[in-house]
Order: structure tokens, then sequence, then C-alpha cells
């Protein structure tokens, strides 16, 4: 199709799949004729884009105009919805009218339905760090795409270690592709232990020791997660994720639930196997004491995105969690 959408806040993703459409559109010697950027920051930046769109390729290969982070899934005049009506049916095989944005398209707007209709849309969202089945597929498909082949521990760890970062995950395994030397070599758990640098690991560690009331531990983590460049929100989502997994698995064994696999599923986990280990992580302490930690982590979340400073804020609510299991140890 003529006209593209994507959208979602996997930014590394959406330049993967943008440098592909640019390679496979643009001649090379025409790209300087042929290939337009425009940025929210440009005057009638929709108008110019529609525009150029229009506007017939010089020499070989096609044109592609790229409209960057544009709001036209969030607010959209009627003179510019107009103009979409207009113009998106006509944009020619010759062009390649290429749309992306953060955000998630408000499909009740017309100018949604409107691009809806004639783009092809594509989402490039990160998965959230909880769903290690989708992490780990994730894995697997990039591995594939790189003609790596991997075993089924190997990509459980990867997948813990790099969490949902595109970027580090297709770095790492470029790093194990190089580890693993001539075609046909198969990367198994050690080599990405010996590898891969694994800052989600730490924060589920972290998590680990403040289900232990561990302060002195949970304290260091913070630490080394902040001094090895880990984003704080990032640190936050990780944690959730966890102690939020944590909760369904022991809500359920505490209502007698008895098979594996049903408490997986329940609890989003790809691999029923992981209940035995996360039974044996669970068994000081109670489904009420990991509900109490949630709005903590709801709370710590909030702050950090109203700019309250990283390490003393984390570090604050490190000491407050761990309180929650220490209080529920003594009682």
């Amino acid at each position: 199709m003529s006209v593209i959408l994507y959208w979602g806040d996997d930014d590394f993703a959406i330049a993967k799949a943008v440098s592909a459409i640019q390679q496979s559109a643009i001649d090379p010697a025409w790209k300087s004729f042929n290939y337009e950027k425009i940025t929210p920051e440009k005057e009638d930046a929709t108008i110019s884009a529609l525009d150029a769109a229009m506007t017939p390729p010089f020499g070989a290969g096609k044109r592609l105009v790229w409209l960057v982070d544009t709001t036209l899934m969030q607010q959209c005049s009627e003179s510019l919805l107009a103009e979409l009506d207009r113009t998106l049916p006509q944009v020619p095989d010759t062009t390649v009218l290429l749309l992306t944005s953060k955000n998630k398209p408000d499909g009740r707007l017309k100018s949604t339905k409107t691009i809806q209709k004639y783009a092809n849309v594509q989402e490039f969202s990160l998965i959230p760090p909880w769903k290690t089945a989708e992490l780990s597929q994730r894995v697997q498909i990039v591995a594939k795409e790189l003609g790596l082949k991997i075993t089924p521990d190997a990509v459980q760890l990867l997948a813990e270690s790099v969490g949902n970062n595109t970027r580090q995950l297709y770095l790492e395994l470029e790093k194990l592709q190089l580890l693993a030397g001539g075609a046909g070599q198969q990367i198994d758990r050690v080599m990405v232990a010996s590898l891969v640098v694994a800052n989600t690991q730490t924060s589920l560690q972290l998590a680990a020791a403040i289900r232990q009331g561990d302060v002195g531990t949970a304290l260091h983590l913070v630490s080394e997660l902040l001094n090895h460049n880990e984003p704080a929100l990032k640190i936050v989502a990780t944690l959730v994720g966890q102690f939020r997994t944590w909760l369904w698995v022991k809500m359920l064994l505490e209502a007698g639930e008895k098979d594996d696999r049903v408490i997986a599923t329940a609890a989003g986990l790809g691999n029923p196997k992981r209940i035995f280990f996360i039974k044996q992580e669970l068994q000081a302490t109670t489904a009420d004491r990991l509900a109490a930690s949630l709005p903590k982590l709801l709370d710590l979340e909030f702050n950090l995105k109203r700019g309250s400073e990283a390490n003393a804020t984390l570090q604050m609510h490190a000491i407050e969690l761990c309180q929650i299991f220490k209080i529920g140890d003594r009682g």
C-alpha cells in the first residue's frame, strides 16, 4: 500500500522498520530528490507531507515522504480531515507516505478512521515486562530473523536479562552470534550467562530482596542499577510485573489451586515449570503482603513521573516496601 502508519513506543523497532522501507523504496542515487522527512516542528507539516506525497519521484525508485510523530490520530481539524479524505485515496503507487506516532490512534476520530481505511497499520509497542511468554517469543522471532539457533533455556534467560528493550535484544544477539562462530552453532544458556548484561535480572533480584525484607541488599541493588544507567521507570515496571505475578500465584495457591498449568495461565507465565520455583520463593510470605506492595509501587511510579529525584525516591520506597515484609515476618 502507498500509505503506511507505524505507531507505538518501541522507537528502535520503528526505526528498523523505517530503515527497511527506505532500502526497499528509494534508489540510493536519487535519495536526495525522493526522500523527505517532515517533523512536527515544521509549519503545516501535514499539508506539506500530503503535497509531497502527490509529487512524482525523480529518476528511479519511489518517493518516500515520512511524517514524523504526527498527532492526526489524536486531534484533527475539519480542514485537515478534508485534505486527508481528498488526498489519501489518490496517493500514487510511486509514493510511500509513511506516518509514525508514539501514541495509540484514537479510534473514535474521523481522521483515524480515514487513515485506517487507506493505510497499512502496524503496532510497535513495547511488551510489558511481566509478559514473560511474549518476551520469550520476541527473542525467538529476532533470533530466527538473524539466522541463529538458540536453546529454550537460553531464550528464557535472554528474555529475563533484556526485558522489553528491543535495542539491547538485537545488540546481545549480535554479540552472541559472534561468540557462536560458525554457521549452525547453537547458542545455549551458558553462552548467554557469560556475555549478556542482565539489568532486568538485577531488577528481579531487587524484587526478591524486597520480598525477603532485606533492606541492605535492596539499597545496594538500587544503586547498582542506577549506576548502570538503568531507567528508574523501567526498574519500577519490572518490580510491578514481578509482584503482580507473585500475587496471582500466591492467591491461587491460598485458594487451593494445585494445577501448575492453571496457575501459570492465570499469572501470564508461558512456562508452567516456573511455578515450582515460584512456590518455593513465596513460602515465607502471604498474598496480603504482596497485595500491600502494589499501592506502594504505584506511588513510586507516580512520584518518578512527577519528576522526583530517582535515587532518593527509589531508596525511600525500597525501604518502605521491605518494611511490609519485615512486619509480616514479625507477625
